[in-house]
């Protein structure tokens, strides 16, 4: 059974950095042909595909977030991270992270809240 757990700071001050970590068990990240994405939904919205990184280590990004979006890993813990950069109040959203693209998620996080305010 694959589990993932998101973390990471639940309050971010606008024009900053937004960091999170997904740890992943049960499976690795690096095996298997899959993708390992993050999604977010803010309060009264859809659930918003921000990108992934695949079994290889390569990225994908939404088009939207590109320029403010950066996802890593560290294959030696089993963890994928996203930063969002130059954060604003729209950004607050309960963040998650998922395996598999979007429409076709078989295992997800719990979610974290995730509020930015000053």
């Amino acid at each position: 059974q694959v589990q993932l757990r998101e973390s990471g700071p639940g309050l971010v001050k606008p024009s900053q950095t937004l960091a999170l970590t997904c740890t992943v068990s049960g499976g690795s990240i690096t095996i298997g042909y899959f993708y390992w994405s993050w999604i977010r939904q803010p309060p009264g919205k859809d659930v918003e595909w921000m990108g992934a990184i695949d079994y290889r280590g390569s990225t994908y990004y939404s088009p939207s977030l590109k320029s403010r979006t950066s996802i890593s890993r560290d294959t030696s813990k089993n963890q994928f991270t996203l930063q969002l950069s130059s954060v604003t109040l729209e950004d607050t959203a309960v963040y998650y992270c998922a395996r598999g693209l979007p429409e076709k998620y078989d295992y997800r996080g719990q979610g974290t809240q995730v509020t930015v305010s000053s």
